[in-house]
């Protein structure tokens, strides 16, 4: 009915009341059929997860069209009998598809076709009180509160996975129905804790002990794990969906994973797969497309190019923040870099090393401001953390970006940015004179070195509209230099690079 993002928020009011639309669904569907020993890509895996959803709608509906037998139906319903009542019938059409004779349980598979009868007789009588029911929705946060191991038609994304937090750090999620699924299949208390071990310590029950061959596909999830082979197909995620959308009366939100090293001409196929089954709403996540992903299979990510074995049983070596005093003894610097004024606190501990920065500028509030002070954080971490000052220093000196230009420091005439004069600055203040050789500074001069000073270079003869460009851009606002007489002039700010006679 709604469609479009400029669509007027008082119409989208205006329809909720007029068609009382409702959103039933599930969640944990993926670990129902593994706690009953069914593969999720299978022909029994896909009735009961039918005769579920058949049995969900058509109660839904049944009790919809008693409510409107007591209340009334929804206001849009006199508009729209003929077809609703049409769509009632072919939900109950589909329902007869269902492959209730593979169902375990024939109470499910009788109740789940029947159900549609009752409310497609009750609804010719009194009509609905709404006009949709059902939707699966992604139940991704409901889901965990319910400890639910799976989400809403979803099968599990890997039996140990490692949920990416916002706030930083993971979560390590491992599927509590487990030891239910191998308990079902046959396995002793002792087998199941086994293995239950196994999965914990690898993050996949293939290569578990007393796991046989046949009831791998059981336990196989949407994606590879990091120490195993098996995934669930990309079809089988669609032969899911297309088994549950008959009886769902808006759309599935589903993520139908792909490998890594799916083709095009695969995603193409599941395109046209997944409208021949009458799927409402499709989009395909190929595993590791994104640079970040809520969900991994572990918490480290693969790297692309070939690395040394780490030594048997070797761990990091712990490291610990050294804090400072709550009182501790700071100096603050005053700074200017072409114009642009700030403030460098400084701490030091009780021997003398620095030990965090703070950064003012003049504009309070501002980007900049914003972006130095969270620098400025994360250089005081890496310090407390045990970085030494010389491995910041050799990345940050030369760095180019604004502000920039000469500064009112004779020790440091010019500086390419901020973060260069800053940790300029740091440097003379804590470094010793054979460190500063590294960075074009020495204890007689601290003057930037030649390379940094591309303006007094020897221009070249290039002409542009009558001009002799020099070669080189200006230091405030990265215009071309050009040769005016003895000195280099930007005919964009106006800026010289002084010593013109």
């Amino acid at each position: 009915i709604v469609g479009g993002s400029s669509y007027p928020t008082e119409k989208i009011g205006e329809n909720a009341v007029n068609f009382r639309e409702l959103g039933l669904g599930y969640a944990n569907l993926g670990t129902l059929l593994m706690t009953k020993g069914m593969p999720y890509d299978s022909e029994k895996a896909r009735a009961w997860a039918g005769a579920i959803s058949s049995l969900l709608s058509g109660e839904a509906y049944r009790y919809s069209a008693v409510i409107a037998g007591r209340v009334g139906t929804f206001a849009g319903y006199a508009a729209n009998r003929e077809p609703m009542l049409r769509v009632i019938g072919k939900h109950r059409d589909a329902s007869r598809q269902v492959r209730t004779d593979i169902v375990d349980d024939a109470s499910l598979g009788r109740a789940s076709q029947e159900i549609w009868d009752d409310a497609l007789r009750i609804g010719e009588k009194h009509g609905y009180r709404n006009s949709q029911v059902t939707v699966i929705a992604p139940t991704g946060t409901i889901g965990l509160m319910m400890d639910c191991d799976t989400t809403g038609v979803e099968p599990d994304f890997s039996l140990v996975k490692m949920k990416q937090l916002v706030g930083g750090g993971w979560m390590k999620i491992v599927n509590g129905g487990i030891p239910r699924a191998l308990r079902a299949l046959g396995y002793s208390e002792n087998e199941t804790a086994d293995m239950v071990k196994w999965i914990g310590e690898n993050g996949t029950i293939e290569g578990a002990p007393h796991m046989k061959d046949e009831h791998l596909a059981v336990f196989d999830c949407a994606v590879k794990p990091a120490k195993g082979e098996r995934s669930i197909s990309w079809r089988g995620h669609v032969k899911m969906v297309g088994a549950v959308q008959p009886f769902i009366s808006g759309a599935i939100s589903k993520t139908f994973n792909m490998p890594n090293e799916v083709t095009k001409e695969e995603i193409s196929e599941s395109y046209v797969m997944a409208w021949k089954l009458g799927i409402k709403a499709f989009a395909v996540y190929r595993d590791g497309s994104k640079a970040t992903q809520p969900l991994n299979t572990s918490d480290t990510k693969k790297s692309t190019t070939a690395t040394a074995a780490p030594t048997a049983n070797a761990e990091p070596a712990a490291v610990t923040r050294r804090r400072l005093p709550t009182t501790r003894i700071s100096e603050t610097h005053k700074f200017s870099i072409g114009g642009h004024g700030g403030f460098l606190t400084y701490s030091t501990y009780d021997d003398g090393t620095i030990a965090e920065i703070f950064i003012r500028v003049a504009k309070q509030g501002s980007t900049l401001a914003g972006l130095l002070d969270s620098f400025a954080i994360a250089v005081s971490l890496a310090l407390q953390y045990g970085v030494p000052l010389k491995a910041l220093a050799r990345k940050f000196i030369h760095s180019r970006f604004e502000p920039a230009g000469f500064t009112k420091n004779p020790d440091i005439q010019v500086a390419t940015s901020i973060v260069d004069y800053i940790f300029r600055y740091l440097a003379l203040r804590f470094l010793p004179a054979e460190d500063l050789d590294e960075f074009g500074m020495n204890s007689h001069t601290n003057e930037p070195a030649a390379h940094e000073l591309p303006e007094l270079r020897e221009p070249s003869a290039k002409i542009v509209n009558g001009f002799t460009a020099a070669g080189t851009v200006c230091k405030n606002c990265g215009g071309m230099m050009f040769r005016t007489g003895t000195c280099l002039t930007c005919l964009s700010c106006g800026t010289s690079s002084g010593g013109c006679s």
